[in-house]
């Protein structure tokens, strides 16, 4: 009988080659198979087996390559025909990665598979746009929140009054489709129309950007400007900050 393969979920990092982890890398460089998402950069791609079979499995808004059901069969179907399957997924897979999902579906079929964690871009976009998520001055709480929620969820929306009075500093993934109704949602609840905001796009990459504002001000900033995801988003007294240490980000950029 034939001896079944392992999957390596296995984070690429926020875009910074640098920040890829070396047990990674190393998975990169002897993988069978990988499977890797839209948001990985192509320097990290670069490091992968050149006989390696590459399967980009990657989502975007409003363009799917593979839906989530076929990417988990087919990491089940390469797992059975070759050793070592590498599932590359952009920051962390366990942070808004659906790595979880992924994980629960090897599993259930008695396939070995392994996490490989992976600097997630909530905390790597703003450390390179000079904005420290805590601060003993100004924040010693964080919240991670998505603010794109698929279909067909188990539950109901995100509780965004909850979020506006549950830490110092949020951080939102995916946030800005659905930008002008978290806004609403956070102003709503009794969030101060002053909160500073600030956007950090394509972090840690040589084409990051950054948008900074206020709850009031940072919708119409957006359309101003044409600012577009793939991007974070920090609100909190923490994105005063930015100013003051965005001169000190890594080298690289």
């Amino acid at each position: 009988m034939k001896q079944t393969g392992k999957v390596y979920l296995v984070g690429a990092g926020p875009g910074d080659p640098g920040l890829m982890t070396l047990k990674g890398k190393t998975l990169l460089e002897c993988a069978d198979v990988v499977v890797y998402d839209a948001l990985v950069s192509p320097q990290i791609l670069a490091m992968i087996n050149p006989q390696a079979e590459q399967i980009n499995a990657g989502k975007r808004k409003g363009m799917h390559s593979l839906y989530q059901e076929d990417i988990t069969q087919l990491l089940i179907e390469k797992a059975r025909e070759t050793a070592i399957v590498v599932r590359l997924k952009g920051g962390d897979p366990f942070i808004f990665g659906r790595g979880g999902e992924e994980m629960e579906g090897l599993v259930a079929v008695g396939i070995p598979v392994e996490v490989v964690p992976g600097i997630t871009s909530g905390i790597a976009a703003p450390a390179y746009a000079g904005i420290p998520l805590t601060h003993r001055a100004y924040s010693s709480s964080v919240t991670f929140v998505t603010g794109h929620e698929g279909a067909g969820k188990y539950r109901p929306a995100v509780n965004w009054q909850a979020i506006a009075h549950g830490s110092e500093t949020i951080v939102i993934y995916m946030g800005i489709h659905n930008l002008p109704y978290i806004v609403e949602q956070l102003t709503t609840a009794g969030l101060s129309a002053q909160t500073p905001v600030a956007l950090v796009r394509w972090g840690t990459r040589p084409e990051q950007e950054e948008l900074s504002g206020t709850l009031k001000t940072i919708v119409q900033r957006v359309e101003e400007t044409g600012f577009e995801a793939p991007a974070i988003v920090v609100i909190g007294a923490v994105v005063n900050l930015h100013d003051l240490l965005s001169g000190c980000r890594p080298t690289g950029l």
